[in-house]
């Protein structure tokens, strides 16, 4: 029986391990199909404190599973399939290959970002196709680059790229943006953000180094096809949290995002925690990860002492 399990191995997941780890619990990691979460398809990392000079995103995770391991936490690399409460109040966490025991469970299992399926994307992931404009954005200054999206998060995006960006096109569907009076407004009124209308993306067009060079836009109205040229396209069509395994364990948003307690990690079943972007669609940082990861560890530790010889 172990006193913490934690699934997922993002900033929210390594922090929790860190913390549990260092209050002598234990803790048992199960990876899930991508140790290290989302940051390990970024390059580099210019806004996680205490890298004045940056730090790659994959270097990142690696120096955080060190510093958990080195606290005594163990990572299995297995894939969780369903976890259920058991009547004396502890979990059973079923991966493909084993069946955990844990008095808690801390879910940091992050969210996957929505892609279009286009062929090439897995390999342009970094090389000029990202879905964070707060990551990423620094690094094209005066050169156009393109948001897919037409939500609030489209023209956020949208709106921040400005700052960098000599134009920024943003590519939707319809002729009208779904984004809140607002923030459509503010984004029209841009004079550096051109929407595309009723457009949607057939091909990202490569250089001769594998790098994104344009953008072949397909009109939904006519048919007709051209090139755009951009150096980076910011894909944001919304995220798939990874919360489906929990069953009724959990409430969930209209989204799929896991419900917390306000101002707290706890859900509604004692015991379970959440953390990080599986829980957070609002500011989706590796830094509020890891302090979500901080919280649900410290949260996790008094609940266990709570329930000590119960």
């Amino acid at each position: 029986m172990e006193e913490v399990i934690i699934i997922g191995t993002g900033c929210a997941g390594y922090t929790a391990a860190i913390y549990t780890a260092r209050a002598n619990l234990k803790p048992l990691m199960l990876s899930g199909t991508q140790p290290g979460g989302q940051l390990t398809t970024t390059t580099e990392v210019e806004n996680f404190p205490g890298h004045p000079d940056g730090v790659m995103g994959p270097e990142l995770m690696m120096k955080m599973q060190a510093q958990a391991e080195k606290f005594g936490t163990r990572i299995a690399y297995e894939m969780v399939e369903s976890v259920t409460r058991r009547d004396d109040g502890t979990f059973a966490v079923k991966t493909g290959s084993a069946t955990h025991e844990a008095k808690t469970v801390i879910v940091a299992t992050g969210a996957a970002p929505r892609h279009l399926g286009l062929p090439n994307e897995q390999s342009l992931i970094g090389r000029g196709l990202t879905s964070c404009a707060t990551c990423d954005g620094a690094f094209y200054p005066d050169v156009p680059v393109a948001v897919i999206g037409g939500g609030d998060s489209a023209c956020e995006e949208a709106g921040f790229l400005t700052r960098f960006a000599s134009k920024v096109y943003l590519v939707h569907r319809r002729d009208e943006l779904r984004a809140s009076k607002i923030m459509a407004e503010r984004a029209l009124a841009n004079p550096k953000i051109e929407p595309l209308w009723n457009s949607a993306v057939s091909a990202y067009l490569t250089d001769e180094k594998g790098e994104m060079r344009a953008i072949a836009l397909k009109n939904l109205v006519d048919g007709s096809e051209r090139e755009v040229e951009v150096k980076c396209v910011f894909v944001a069509i919304g995220h798939v949290p990874n919360s489906g395994f929990l069953g009724g364990l959990v409430d969930l948003d209209e989204n799929g995002y896991i419900l917390q307690t306000p101002g707290r990690t706890s859900t509604k079943t004692p015991g379970l925690f959440a953390a990080g972007d599986v829980a957070d669609h609002y500011y989706r940082q590796a830094i509020t990860a890891a302090g979500q990861g901080c919280a649900a560890a410290l949260e996790a530790e008094r609940y266990l002492a709570d329930h000590e010889g119960h």
